[in-house]
């Protein structure tokens, strides 16, 4: 279980990279931290009961964070 947390921090990290590369400062930012996280986690050493709890917490956090940005936040419209 731990070796997927490094392959979600790889493939968060690439995305990082991409948003960096695509001028998209804070986004980039935002997937540099998750890397950061999911990298130090996959060498916890933690149970496989942890590591699922941990990201289904995860996945809690981002979901909450994710509507209320989109329903309370988000402008319809204002692309470039």
């Amino acid at each position: 279980m731990d070796r997927m947390y490094r392959v979600m921090g790889f493939w968060t990290g690439i995305f990082a990279v991409m948003f960096f590369l695509g001028d998209m400062p804070t986004t980039s930012l935002i997937f540099f931290g998750q890397t950061a996280f999911f990298v130090l986690l996959s060498y916890l050493k933690l149970s496989e009961r942890m590591y699922i709890y941990l990201f289904g917490a995860y996945l809690t956090v981002f979901f909450v964070g994710f509507t209320y940005y989109t329903t309370f936040l988000m402008v319809p419209g204002t692309g470039h």
